[in-house]
């Protein structure tokens, strides 16, 4: 071979070993922003990458995981201040950071095979990126299922003065006797909270934590009508509705919103 072609393979040769140039992409979530190539799609070899690239590219993606757990931490405490922040992040995480976190996945898989991945700075951001990386996951199940549960009670809430309204024309009379205890309607929230609605406008409620539950008048109830009412039989009547047939806000994703209703009038 001459020494002119020797030298021109010799060079095809290290430039074929030299880093494949993968153009980085920069993914926000929330007020973090991390920067990552995706070298399988690329087709490229991370382990040709500068060490310095590498190692800049996953201490990225390890502080955005970081702030994402951080800021989501609070997802399942409505009364944390931080609460309505979590949901917001998840939300704008939800159909994206997926599939981020595979691309993540590849590339550690891929950078443990390398030398220079062998100790080292980046040997242990890999470590460190695993373990966000599962953490991650685990919190974007926990959220769609939480966000579900969210959407569902949401739903109930909306539909629920339909629901009352359809059960008022099929239970009560046109012009209800104040004091009859005829009960047509009753719904239980997520936090316990619980309400029976009477045809002549009297509702019973109960608190979120249970205990006795209490009479509430309708505004404009002449003297006349006020001596007609009896609490006790309001609460009788309460305490005796099915609560199979109770319209019951949703605290899974998978159950139904109402159930059919029947009569369930209190005695006169």
């Amino acid at each position: 071979m001459s020494r002119k072609l020797w030298m021109i393979g010799g060079l095809g040769l290290a430039l074929g070993g030299c880093a494949t140039k993968v153009a980085p992409v920069q993914y926000n979530l929330g007020l973090a922003r991390a920067e990552y190539r995706d070298y399988a799609k690329a087709r490229a070899n991370i382990c040709n990458e500068e060490p310095r690239v590498v190692t800049d590219e996953l201490g990225s993606m390890n502080k955005l995981l970081t702030e994402f757990l951080s800021s989501t931490e609070q997802v399942k405490n409505p009364k944390s201040v931080d609460h309505a922040r979590a949901l917001e992040t998840l939300k704008e995480a939800e159909g994206s950071l997926g599939k981020v976190l595979d691309v993540y996945q590849a590339n550690l898989g891929a950078v443990r095979k390398c030398d220079f991945a062998k100790s080292g700075a980046i040997a242990e951001l890999a470590q460190q990126g695993t373990g966000l990386l599962e953490q991650s996951r685990e919190r974007m199940t926990e959220s769609s299922q939480l966000i579900a549960v969210k959407h569902a009670q949401q739903k109930w809430l909306e539909e629920a003065p339909q629901r009352e309204q359809t059960a008022r024309q099929t239970w009560c009379a046109k012009n209800p006797e104040v004091g009859s205890t005829d009960l047509y309607y009753a719904r239980k929230f997520a936090d316990g909270r619980t309400e029976w609605l009477f045809c002549d406008g009297h509702i019973v409620q109960s608190g979120p934590k249970g205990g006795e539950p209490t009479l509430v008048s309708p505004d404009g109830l002449s003297a006349k009508d006020r001596r007609k009412v009896k609490p006790p039989r309001y609460i009788e009547a309460a305490n005796g509705y099915p609560a199979e047939e109770m319209d019951k806000q949703p605290t899974s994703a998978a159950e139904p919103s109402a159930p059919a209703h029947s009569s369930s009038a209190g005695g006169n």
